[in-house]
């Protein structure tokens, strides 16, 4: 499994660079991402000072680090810049499309990214994003207790999007859990599932899109053929029925 470098810059916490990077990354099976966060860059110095670290790991590896920025201040953006990476700075993709649209500059403030009226709400989904991303794929049950929902369904049905989406837009602490060969065998849920009937919730899919999904990812094999994709949305959609799952 190959190994990449992944810095988040900010002017202020990180938080909301770390929050779309890892949603992000989430996205890509067969890669190990090496986090590495770098708040409060409000000088020259703390810029060069990131340049410096991410030239360091971009020689150390085999590949150039990935770098999440939420630099406001142009002078540091520009500095960040002439490091030896790929970057993707969330304020270029964001506020020069709108500075066009609304045909008005930007305040370009540091921390203004935090500055929304309702805190409480903000830090809400920012806790339901990292126990989405904790709760994913079923490699951890232990924090069931906490879900509002638990996401069930056939690989790359979706469920991972839908739960962060659940997670940034309301807070929703979601997690999810794949049904595979040993559910459609026995027709049951595993225990850790049938506990917390309440909170679960079937996703389901058209045959054909999860059938180009897979194709996308794994083209060769019974995994994207139509015949194992019908099949397993027909006994997922068996479990859904049998314990009343909507």
């Amino acid at each position: 499994m190959s190994e990449r470098t992944v810095f988040f810059l900010s002017d202020q916490t990180g938080v909301t660079a770390e929050t779309l990077g890892h949603s992000l990354l989430t996205q890509f099976d067969g890669h190990h991402f090496r986090h590495v966060t770098l708040p409060f860059i409000d000088t020259d110095d703390k810029a060069r000072e990131a340049v410096q670290k991410i030239n360091e790991a971009a020689t150390e590896a085999d590949a150039r680090p990935i770098v999440f920025s939420t630099l406001v201040q142009d002078e540091f953006r520009s500095v960040v810049r002439e490091a030896d990476g790929l970057h993707l700075d969330i304020f270029d993709v964001f506020l020069e499309p709108l500075e066009e649209e609304l045909q008005q500059k930007s305040t370009h403030t540091a921390g203004r990214a935090h500055g929304m009226s309702d805190i409480e709400s903000y830090m809400k989904r920012i806790e339901a994003t990292n126990f989405a991303l904790a709760n994913d794929d079923g490699g951890v049950t232990r924090d069931y207790e906490k879900a509002d929902v638990i996401l069930i369904g056939v690989s790359r049905s979706g469920k991972t999007p839908t739960c962060l989406y659940l997670a940034l837009q309301y807070g929703v602490y979601a997690a999810n859990f794949p049904l595979t060969d040993e559910e459609f065998d026995s027709g049951a849920l595993p225990k850790i599932l049938s506990k917390r009937q309440s909170q679960l919730f079937g996703l389901t899919i058209a045959p054909t899109r999860l059938q180009q999904i897979r194709r996308e990812r794994r083209a060769l094999g019974k995994y994207s053929s139509a015949q194992q994709v019908r099949y397993e949305l027909r006994e997922a959609e068996k479990i859904f029925k049998k314990y009343g799952i909507p």
